[in-house]
């Protein structure tokens, strides 16, 4: 009898009606020689500190550093504490029984480093000593499957793999569970939550802001020609900017009385523009971020939706090529999407082109390849679901497409002495730009009709104009930038030597960063500006304390994440990587132990009892009076009261509109807060119209 563990229920399903384990049982199927079971994602984990004896917070307790780490039962939280989860616990007794009936065990977790941990804590949790291969797939159509089932491979082969999940496993425990405690400790209100990367990740969003905000921008002026030759209107734009406007309008004035001008210079130059690779999982979240306004969240559950359901391949990946063995199958997928009328017209238009196979890289390409669609066609899918799939299928579309031919002129033009460029961009050949039409990086310059135009050539100026312009700040992060920076972080090091050693280093993984970014949010150390993340006033305390600290250093983080890949690669030893990562997390404790919390400096807002000014500190609003003793919780009804809602509460003794508010039966309610004079505080409800 072999057993079958898979993720979730719904692969297992698929997998036991392809072995012919048809009876259903409770929590597995039987059948054609098989057990298939399954997990619930994460069903075991590493212990909390209380389950070492550690109760609470404090000083003495820290750094916390398990001689062995425990792995227990997924437990869920309560008002006060963890208990464990009663579901979790039923299907683990399963997995035991599952497992002590068979002779061998065939792991179909998802193929990869997360899904190879959870396989590998589940196997331990349950002493289990059974032998076991790996179903290494990345689709879930039933012919990958079969395939799979085909050429399963020993499980020894992925020990790498494991230990570089559990490395990452420990590590994040260790940092996250430690540096909380410390900071928590060290400032004395609050809960403060520090991560391996969500601290640096904060701390990117932080500096960003703070440049944006005290960015001074500046007036600058430029002057716009119009010429007129062979019929042909063009413009061109001078290299010189003013910051005085009557400058430039004393320029204008001498260029005007002129009337003409003359070419310099004139350079054509061939600028091919090479179609896109696959989509990886941050490449995907990127775009559907930008294009569709999808967190990256979003995006990573609507393609996890698509891979069960069979429609793409593995989406958790963080490679953009494929092999070239999987090349050979690209064919008859291109063809297949004939069907799907979004496709049709691009795929008939591929039928006269030469595939591109520069997605082909065996060297590039790591667990999985890139994401690709499956044979299998939707053809009902939801909103999203539609606009996502379209996505990836386009992008396979545009990857196999030939590159976009242009033609770059660029022309210096002289009038009394100062200088000014006109710029064409000539499409010779669309490729794979004509698939979505993607031509905005040319839509400024783009023309077909750019006069002939030589050396020494005058020019007419038909007209002049002076355009008042702004020196821009530096954009806000939005979702998909964040996750270019948290990709590509090693490239902005500030030293060479750092850029070097790190260059295309990021910090967490393709899996993980929608997961960090959440987290972030769900802590209420940023949120949503429109399209842009920015940080709260409680992010903006942690940055403010952590930013110079070892915590906050992407580097660090970065350079973690290529240990973890050594380990995976069996080029390190993930023994060595823990003992440098205990020394490493006793320093950051320590240093976070010695920080002090924001003093206690009283804002210029008054108590209303005896109208001393008042202290506010996370918890908490206190009058600085201690002979008044008046204070005021900031979380009411579980919502924390912002900065501005404190402000207004106390100078218009009613506060602004607070909504989701919560009351004893949990049914959420908005409101206004009013204070009186006696410092107590009621609500007035919102009004509500009366409709007929």
């Amino acid at each position: 009898m072999k057993a079958i563990i898979a993720e979730k229920p719904s692969v297992a399903y698929e997998l036991a009606r392809i072995v012919g384990a048809i009876e259903r049982r409770d929590g597995y199927c039987e059948g054609g020689g098989f057990l298939v079971t399954w997990a619930y994602g994460h069903l075991v984990g590493l212990a909390m500190p209380e389950d070492y004896g550690i109760r609470g917070f404090s000083r003495e307790s820290l750094p916390i550093i398990p001689q062995h780490f425990l792995l227990v039962g997924r437990k869920v939280k309560t008002k006060n504490s963890y208990i464990p989860d009663e579901g979790a616990r039923r299907q683990l007794e399963v997995i035991k029984c599952v497992f002590n009936q068979c002779n061998r065990i065939i792991v179909a977790t998802d193929a990869g480093r997360e899904g190879e941990v959870i396989f590998r804590y589940i196997y331990e949790y349950l002493e289990c000593d059974k032998p076991f291969d790996r179903l290494w797939i990345s689709s879930l159509t039933e012919k990958a499957i079969i395939a799979g089932l085909d050429n399963l491979r020993d499980g020894s082969e992925f020990n790498g793999l494991y230990e570089a999940g559990r490395s990452r496993s420990q590590s994040d425990w260790l940092v996250g569970i430690n540096a909380t405690q410390a900071l928590t400790v060290a400032m004395g209100d609050g809960l403060y939550s520090l991560g391996r990367v969500q601290t640096p990740t904060l701390a990117m969003i932080c500096k960003r802001y703070l440049d944006h905000t005290a960015f001074q921008i500046k007036d600058y002026f430029q002057i716009e020609l119009s010429h007129l030759k062979d019929g042909l209107v063009f413009k061109s734009l001078s290299v010189d900017k003013w910051e005085d406007s009557s400058r430039a309008e004393s320029v204008l004035r001498s260029i005007e009385r002129s009337g003409t001008s003359e070419v310099i210079g004139v350079e054509t130059k061939s600028a091919p523009v090479q179609a896109p690779l696959l989509f990886d999982l941050t490449g995907l979240q990127k775009e559907a971020n930008r294009k569709l306004g999808f967190t990256a969240e979003r995006t990573l559950d609507i393609a996890q939706k698509l891979y069960e359901r069979k429609f793409i391949t593995y989406p958790r990946t963080g490679s953009k090529y494929v092999p070239e063995d999987v090349w050979l199958t690209v064919l008859a997928l291109i063809i297949s999407l004939s069907s799907r009328t979004s496709c049709k017209e691009a795929v008939e238009y591929l039928k006269w082109e030469r595939y591109n196979k520069h997605i082909v890289n065996d060297v590039k390409v790591t667990d999985h390849h890139g994401i690709l669609i499956t044979e299998n066609i939707p053809t009902t899918l939801d909103k999203d679901e539609d606009a996502l799939y379209d996505m990836i299928a386009r992008r396979l579309l545009e990857a196999v497409s030939p590159a976009c031919q242009r033609e770059i002129t660029e022309v210096k033009i002289s009038a009394l002495h100062f200088d000014f460029i006109a710029k064409a961009i000539r499409i010779t050949m669309p490729g794979w730009k004509l698939i979505n039409g993607n031509f905005e990086e040319e839509d400024e310059d783009l023309t077909n009709d750019f006069p002939d135009l030589r050396e020494g050539m005058p020019l007419k100026i038909e007209s002049s104009i002076i355009l008042a312009k702004k020196t821009k700040p530096p954009a806000l992060y939005t979702e998909a930038d964040l996750l270019t920076a948290m990709e590509n972080v090693g490239n902005s090091m500030d030293t060479e030597k750092e850029r070097k050693v790190l260059k295309n280093i990021g910090i967490g993984t393709p899996a993980t960063r929608a997961a960090v970014i959440e987290t972030l949010f769900d802590r209420e150390y940023i949120r949503r500006v429109k399209k842009t993340i920015v940080p709260t006033e409680k992010g903006m305390v942690v940055y403010n304390t952590v930013k110079n600290k070892r915590i906050a250093d992407a580097a660090m983080t970065a350079q973690w994440e290529m240990a973890f890949e050594k380990i995976e690669l069996q080029e390190a030893e993930a023994g060595s990587f823990l003992l440098e990562l205990n020394t490493m997390v006793a320093e950051i404790t320590t240093e976070l132990l010695q920080e002090k919390g924001p003093a206690l400096q009283p804002v210029n807002l008054h108590c209303p009892k005896c109208r001393d000014k008042v202290f506010i500190r996370e918890k908490v609003i206190k009058c600085s009076n201690d002979g008044c003793g008046w204070f005021l919780f900031r979380t009411i009804c579980g919502v924390q009261l912002t900065y501005k809602d404190v402000e207004v509460l106390l100078t218009k003794k009613r506060s602004p509109l607070i909504k989701n508010m919560k009351g004893r039966n949990e049914k959420s309610f908005n409101a206004y807060i009013l204070l009186d004079p006696s410092g107590s505080t009621t609500f007035e409800f919102e009004r509500t119209k009366n409709r007929r």
